[in-house]
């Protein structure tokens, strides 16, 4: 399952899992966004309990995107023990985020 993060509950949420984190940063406006969407989704699933998946709406969450100097969506982020380690930019493929993945296991 992929949850919704806001400003508000990103420390909670990513900074102190005790899993590692993968961060979708986008936009409903942003094409790019939606078919990195269902990428996500499926990756979620595969390592349910393992890995934790999130996701940030820039527009309504600016902090947080200005925090880890967001440019450009989707940005796909991967936080493990509280720190930003990998990021990812564009719409890439399921192959290309599993080992990355697999890395943080």
């Amino acid at each position: 399952m992929v949850s919704d993060v806001t400003d508000q509950n990103f420390e909670e949420e990513v900074i102190k899992s005790t899993l590692p984190v993968l961060v979708d940063l986008w936009a409903p406006w942003c094409g790019p966004c939606r078919m990195v969407a269902p990428v996500v989704d499926k990756l979620a699933e595969s390592y349910e309990g393992k890995f934790k998946f999130c996701r940030l709406n820039v527009d309504e969450n600016p902090q947080t995107a200005s925090k880890y100097r967001v440019m450009s969506i989707p940005t796909l982020m991967f936080f493990k023990d509280g720190e930003a380690v990998d990021t990812v930019i564009g719409a890439v493929p399921e192959q290309a985020l599993q080992p990355k993945i697999d890395e943080l296991l």
